[in-house]
């Protein structure tokens, strides 16, 4: 009698290197079959994106190849995950699947049914450690509750012991003597119908390959200026692995231990780098914390007197935001690189969220479903607690008041107007006094740029201290309202 196979279920973990359900799986007899399933849920607002699912294509391929390197296949379905996991148990005579778990509560509670449907089948459900650094349960303040401030949530994380290194990618996988069916990569229907992602593919090399030469290009360049240079959007200081992080091509104790092994020793440039840079893993992790902790607020403030915010409905704004035409240099520059790599830069981030949900009054909830659909890195724990941090309604929030001045963030981070120049063509050829705000150029310099203002380049959406004022009185009245 055959040996029966273990299931190996992916999903954001793409990648052989530090995998806890595949490395546990190799340890049973018998063969293990991967397989990732593409969920179908039209009732999930929160879907992968554009963006995402032209990413998860190439990631899915170069998976492939690995697990072809390896003797094996990745094993292709869609559907409903459990019933898929149903069928293919079935077909395979497994006898248990196990996977990386994850911490959304449509993935949680997916997650419930499949374990529970496999253990009146009396088939061994296992699961793992191998998306965060720290499971959300097991971080508490003193109260016993989570925690709702970073600080302290990462001060108590750094207390306690480090994560495992990671587990070494597999040589060999043992394949089973028949392989079940499996759809081709272009059945799952990932690839846009038109090809708008042409920068997108010049930018990135999505894969866990491409994430490794991407960990080194940090780690051998710009990692020791990691804490000035990453507010820079004209420069190349931050580390780019975002994407490959969020879709699991190389994990977080992959990068926690690389980076702390290149820091030891004496106090330096290099090692003041990495800690800022463990710090912003910290921030991943608050962010799945929250979600975990607090599941209605990828819809919702967690704040409930920001439930009575008195948010505009303003397509035609919205809209122009969306395109990069606000008339606002630094934040146009940012939602054009968006929409042209599927990437912003994350102060610049900070800059267009804050002029969504302040200048124009827009509901964060409008920002956070943009992003969803267009950043190669977008992931719910991470869009929800930063698109509420900007609107003040979140845990450990920035305050309300706390507008961004979109013409004097561009000055001091885009200090030579590079970026701007890059993703606003248009602008160009304006000096650098007037390249952040381009109204306030003399009519001859605007002549010599090419510029009219209104024509080739827009007014200004609004006019900034007037909005920030409004924006001020909008909140006072829902702090008027808390109080009564």
């Amino acid at each position: 009698m055959s040996e029966r196979a273990t299931l190996v279920w992916f999903r954001n973990d793409l990648r052989l290197a530090d995998h806890p359900a595949l490395r546990a799986a190799l340890e049973q007899p018998g063969p293990v079959i991967p397989v990732y399933i593409l969920e179908e849920d039209p009732d999930n607002g929160w879907s992968p994106g554009a963006a995402s699912r032209y990413w998860l294509y190439r990631s899915l391929a170069a998976l492939g190849e690995q697990l072809e390197s390896c003797g094996s296949r990745l094993l292709l379905r869609k559907g409903d995950p459990v019933k898929v996991i149903k069928k293919l148990a079935g077909e395979t005579k497994a006898r248990g699947i196990y996977w990386n778990r994850r911490y959304e509560p449509r993935a949680i509670e997916r997650d419930t049914a499949v374990e529970a449907w496999a253990n009146r089948e009396e088939l061994e459900a296992r699961t793992f450690l191998g998306h965060l650094l720290f499971e959300p349960w097991e971080i508490e303040n003193q109260q016993g509750k989570p925690f709702q401030v970073f600080t302290p949530f990462w001060k108590h994380c750094l207390r306690t012991p480090p994560p495992d290194k990671p587990l070494p990618a597999p040589r060999k996988i043992p394949p089973p003597k028949r392989w079940p069916r499996s759809l081709r990569l272009a059945a799952l229907n990932l690839e846009p119908r038109v090809d708008w992602a042409g920068e997108i593919r010049q930018a990135w090399t999505p894969g866990a390959r491409g994430a490794e030469r991407q960990l080194e290009r940090f780690l051998d360049g710009s990692i020791e200026d990691y804490p000035e240079a990453r507010d820079r959007p004209d420069l190349p200081g931050t580390s780019r692995l975002s994407p490959h992080l969020h879709f699991g091509e190389i994990s977080p104790r992959q990068l926690w231990h690389a980076v702390t092994a290149r820091s030891k020793g004496k106090r330096s440039k290099r090692s003041e780098g990495a800690q800022a840079y463990l710090r912003q893993l910290g921030w991943r992790e608050f962010a799945h914390h929250l979600l975990y902790h607090f599941p209605h607020t990828s819809e919702r403030p967690l704040r409930p007197e920001f439930e009575k915010f008195p948010w505009r409905k303003d397509p035609r704004a919205l809209r122009a935001w969306q395109k990069g035409q606000t008339g606002f240099p630094i934040v146009d520059a940012g939602m054009r690189q968006l929409w042209a790599t599927g990437w912003m830069h994350n102060r610049v981030r900070m800059v267009v969220a804050s002029f969504l949900v302040k200048d124009l009054l827009l509901s964060w909830v409008e920002g956070a479903r943009w992003f969803w659909d267009t950043l190669v890195d977008a992931d719910p724990a991470n869009n929800t607690l930063g698109w509420q941090w900007v609107a003040g309604c979140g845990a450990d929030a920035a305050p309300f008041f706390r507008i961004f001045n979109p013409v004097s963030q561009g000055e001091k981070f885009d200090p030579e107007g590079d970026y701007v120049r890059r993703w606003v063509p248009e602008l160009a050829r304006l000096p650098r006094e007037y390249v952040h705000a381009p109204w306030t150029s003399p009519a001859e310099v605007l002549k010599q740029a090419g510029i009219t203002i209104g024509k080739t380049y827009p007014e200004p959406l609004v006019n900034h201290a007037k909005a920030r004022v409004e924006a001020l009185k909008a909140y006072e009245r829902i702090k008027r309202s808390k109080s009564r």
